[in-house]
Formats: structure tokens, C-alpha cells, sequence
């Protein structure tokens, strides 16, 4: 059984800037708490994420993964291949550029493998529902203070 869930959020930034932040998977960790770490291990031409190793940990269960990332001019893709925990991870953004920042739109399938769904369900509205948009716009705040600050 599949779970879906889906998230909105407007971020004051360009989707350049939310691009940027994605991108630096490295830093995924500090907003989107179920990944512990997370390390490149090969990239686009255009220098963007392609494989991307993260290690997942949630309710006590440690979950190495390997995303594949998918960029377009307005949406970004991750697929996760399968673990024993977790047989199918499809997320993605897509974006809109507005006047008072971007639209921010986010979708999760989840597909568990060893866990039952009743904590799956939890896991994934906590953990990465909420860190996937609230988190997200909380670095890219952050990100933007930096920048602002060095000027």
C-alpha cells in the first residue's frame, strides 16, 4: 500500500534561489530532519545533484537510500531506489513564481516495505512533509540572511 501526501507553501525567494537550495543537498540534513547525512556521488554537466546518498533515520530504524534527482526549469524530482524499509520513494517540487515569492508545491509517494503503514503515515507527515516545505523555507530565510548580511 502506497501513501500519498502532498504540502503547499509560499517562500519569499526566487525559484532560482529554491533551485540553489535543493541543490545543496549537502546542507538536506539541516532542514529535512529525517536525513542524517547526505553526500553527492555524481552530478549533471550543469553541476546539479544527480545520485545522491543519503542515510534516513526514523523511529529508531537507520535506512541507507541512494536518490536519483530529476531538474527541470520549474519542478525538481527524487526517486529513491529500494531499501528493505522503504520499496518506492517518489518526491517532487514544482514551483511558480509569484509577486510575493514562489509557490511552492510538494507531493510524496511513499511505498513501505518492513513498516507498518499506521507508522509510515506518521513518519512521513512529521518528518518529511512538513521539513520538505517548512523546513525548506526556513533554510532558504536563512540562506537569503546570509546573502544579505555579506552584502
Amino acid at each position: 500500500m502506497a501513501l500519498h501526501g502532498s504540502r503547499e507553501v509560499v517562500i519569499e525567494s526566487s525559484l532560482e534561489g529554491i533551485l540553489d537550495a535543493l541543490a545543496d543537498v549537502a546542507a538536506m540534513p539541516s532542514w529535512l530532519p529525517v536525513y542524517k547525512q547526505a553526500e553527492v556521488l555524481d552530478r549533471y554537466a550543469d553541476g546539479r545533484p544527480h545520485h545522491v546518498k543519503v542515510i534516513a533515520k526514523f523511529m529508531g530504524v537507520v535506512d541507507p537510500e541512494v536518490l536519483e534527482y530529476h531538474w527541470g526549469p520549474n519542478w525538481v524530482v527524487w526517486d529513491a531506489a529500494s531499501t528493505p524499509h522503504v520499496r518506492a520513494l517518489h518526491a517532487e517540487y514544482t514551483f511558480e513564481p509569484r509577486l510575493d515569492g514562489t509557490h511552492v508545491h510538494f507531493n510524496l509517494t511513499l511505498e513501505q516495505g518492513g513498516m507498518r503503514a499506521a507508522v509510515v503515515s506518521k513518519w512521513a507527515q512529521k518528518f518529511v512533509l512538513d521539513g520538505a516545505t517548512d523546513g525548506l523555507c526556513n533554510y532558504v530565510a536563512a540562506q537569503k540572511t546570509i546573502v544579505d548580511d555579506a552584502e
